[in-house]
Order: structure tokens, then sequence, then C-alpha cells
């Protein structure tokens, strides 16, 4: 399984969330050694291309860009600090003219923007105003005798001089108006920059805060880092335990008899366990075409019983009985709910529904942990956690009775869960 995943660099959500973080941290490991491994196989491919004239070497451009800097009266880069040169303002001097002058001309604007407008309706008011009177008049001169006309006449100059002062009186009002409206905008517009320079102060504060921020997240980093280092460790610990108990040099060697007739393997399929001593192990051959992961639990059974079966897996070294550690197909929360009332170190081992293996669930002082038991070759492993490989189910569980799983958790295999109903939850794989 594990090599499946290294093969596609993928990994199914489902399965990522049945690993304990120690699992992550060592399978994300293993994931980036391989990427490294074809990155330098890549490289050392196109090296190789390009010595034998298969691929034109790459020619780097020259770059048309480049910097000159000015230079002042000594020949070294000329410097100027604001506010530090001769002549120069402070620059809080300068600070406030700039907010000052930034809004008396935005206050212009405004200001410019709102006299046109004013303007615009003044002009029309009077214009309308205006063209209404004379219209008023010319419709009042065709009934006037010929001897009024000239009457008429002043009549019509005394009124458009009437509203040319009225116009005049009303164009200085709304100058005034206008006036005042943009001192009183340059005013709030000081104001509004004046806060905004206090606020850039305050921002330096939260600029600290965020640098903590900063430290304690990197912290955090080199924290996990140091995680992985002890999952390494923990892995070439095990494997040094693993040699001088002699489990891998007798890897090859359990797997040797052959021989095994086809009435003993129908004696193991068929039957109940029973006392007495048990037929010699035997590989199993594979007669289905097995799905690249589980897909029911009908396929699951027929995977146990035409796979499992034949290594004895679920069964007591030696003989015919069943572990009382072994279970069906069972949840993860049917397995808590078993080991809930039992002591830190009991364990069970359930069929998974994941991955072809198994799932060890294991009682903690407080909570419980889920380790999946990869099976899909042919030998017996933890997925990402221990890089033992074991020939049976049993010789793993033997294994870690005296081997803890993990450094940083400690785990030692120590109290076996049995069955708490009848007919118990595996019946249906030895059926």
């Amino acid at each position: 399984m594990l090599q499946q995943i290294l093969h596609d660099m993928y990994i199914d959500p489902e399965l990522l969330a049945e690993l304990s973080d120690v699992q992550k941290h060592i399978l994300f490991y293993k994931m980036r050694e391989e990427q490294l491994r074809r990155w330098r196989e890549r490289e050392a491919w196109e090296a190789l291309a390009e010595a034998e004239d298969l691929r034109p070497p790459k020619v780097k451009r020259a770059s048309d860009k480049h910097i000159q800097w000015l230079l002042g009266a000594d020949g070294e880069v000329w410097v100027w600090i604001m506010g530090e040169g001769p002549g120069d303002k402070p620059y809080e001097e300068i600070s406030e003219e700039l907010i000052a002058e930034r809004a008396r001309l935005q206050a212009q604007r405004e200001a410019e923007e709102l006299w046109r407008q004013k303007e615009a309706e003044i002009t029309k008011k009077f214009r309308d105003a205006l063209a209404n009177e004379k219209a008023r008049i010319l419709a009042e001169k065709w009934k006037v005798e010929t001897e009024d006309r000239k009457a008429a006449k002043v009549l019509e100059e005394r009124i458009h001089e009437e509203f040319k002062r009225k116009e005049e009186e009303e164009r200085k009002r709304g100058e005034e108006q206008i006036r005042l409206q943009e001192e009183q905008r340059a005013k709030e517009l000081y104001w509004t920059l004046k806060q905004a320079q206090l606020q850039s102060h305050a921002s330096e504060k939260e600029e600290r805060e965020w640098e903590e921020q900063l430290r304690r997240s990197k912290a955090a980093d080199e924290e996990r880092s140091r995680r992985a280092q002890r999952a390494r460790d923990e892995y070439r610990r095990h494997s040094l335990r693993a040699i001088q108990k002699g489990t891998v040099a007798g890897l090859s060697s359990m797997f040797q008899e052959l021989g095994q007739s086809q009435e003993q393997e129908a004696r193991l399929d068929h039957h109940l366990p029973g006392p007495g001593p048990p037929p010699p192990l035997a590989v199993p051959v594979r007669t289905w075409e097995r799905p690249r992961r589980p897909v029911s639990r009908e396929v699951i059974v027929r995977w146990f019983k035409e796979e499992q079966l034949p290594r004895r897996a679920g069964f007591e070294r030696n003989t015919k009985s069943i572990a009382p550690w072994f279970h069906g197909i069972i949840s993860r929360e049917d397995a808590e709910d078993l080991l809930e009332n039992m002591t830190e170190g009991a364990f069970l081992v359930r069929v998974s529904e994941k991955i072809w293996g198994y799932t060890l669930s294991y009682r903690l002082q407080k909570g419980f942990k889920h380790f999946l038991v990869d099976a899909s070759g042919d030998f017996y492993s933890f997925l990402g956690v221990d890089p033992n490989r074991h020939a049976t189910l049993t010789d793993l569980i033997d294994f870690h009775k005296e081997e803890i799983i993990t450094v940083s958790g400690g785990e030692l295999l120590q109290e076996p869960c049995g069955q708490r109903d009848s007919p118990p939850d595996y019946h249906l794989l030895f059926e």
C-alpha cells in the first residue's frame, strides 16, 4: 500500500483521516523523499542528454537592464535623508504642510465644482424669468396703442435692469456661500488626513503583534521538525532491534514450505478452528482479481478467505484457536466502545474497510489511537509508522508486546480485548 501511494503521489482523503499525526509526518516525509529522488533522476538524465548532444544546452539570454547610481562630489553614491540635510524642514513640519496643502487643493476643487453648478442654476433661473417677462410684455404691447409703445420700451428696460441687479445680488450671495463651504471642507479634510496619520502610528503596534505571532509560528514549525526527526530516529531504532531479534532475517524462511496440499488448505478454509497442532504456513495462491481498494463488505470477506486464511491471519501461534485480540469488520466507534472500560495498553485488531489490511485500535489513558496495518503484499507492517515487515499478523502483534510502536507515544501492546457478543463479530470470515 505504501509503494502504491509513493508511485501515485496521492493518498485518499478517507485513508489519510485514519492516520495518526506521527503516521502523517512519516508518510509526508517519504513522499518528499520520493519527489527529490525523481527530481535528481530527471536532472541526471538531462545532463546525460546534453553531454551526448541529444539535447542542445540551454543558453541564457543577456539582460539589457542595468542600474546607474547618482554620485556625489566625493565620488560615492549620493544619499539624501529627508529632514537631515542643511536647510531641510523637520519631518513633522513638512508633514503638516503637505496635509494642509492636500486639504486646500481638495477643497478648492470641490468649491469650483459647486460654483459651476451654482452659476449654471442662477443663469438658468434668471434667463427663464426674463424670457417669461418678455413674453408677457410682448403680449401686452399688442394691446397698447402706438403712442404707448415708447413707454412700454422704457418699462422693459427698467425691468431688465431690475433683473440684472437681482442677478448680481444672487451671484454675490452664491459666491459667499461657496467660499464658506470651501473653508469648512478644507478643515474637515485636514482633520481626516491628520487622523489617518495618527492611525498609521497605531499600526506599528499591530505590526509588533504580528511579528510575535510569526515568531510563535516559526517555533511551532521547529517543533514539527523535531517530531519528524524523532520519527526518523524511531525508524532506525526499530530496524536495528528487528535485525537483532531475527525478525527480518527469518522472514524468507517462513515462506519456504510451498508444498502444502489442497486438502490442508480446504481444512483451513472451511472448518472453524479447533485444538491441535496447526498445519504449516502456506503462501496464498490468488485465484481472483483483487480490486484496487475495498468496495464492499462482500469483497472484503472474499479477500480474507482467499488471501488471509491461507496465511493464518487472526490465529494464535502454533494453534488452531483464533487470537483473543482478533475482530471482524467493525467500525471505529464499535472498537472504541469495546475498549472504553479497559485500562491503558488494551488493544484489538479489526479488519479494515479502507485498505487491504487491518486496523489496530489502542486504548490510551485518555482516548484511543488507531494504526493501519498494510497486508496488501506478502508481509504485514504498520502503514507509515514501523518500517519492519512481519511474515504473519501474529508476529507483528507479538513483536510490539515487547517493542513500543512509536517513540513519541510509547504504545506497548499489553491486554487483548476479546469478543463481547455472540456470535462473534468475525463469524462471517470463517463460515
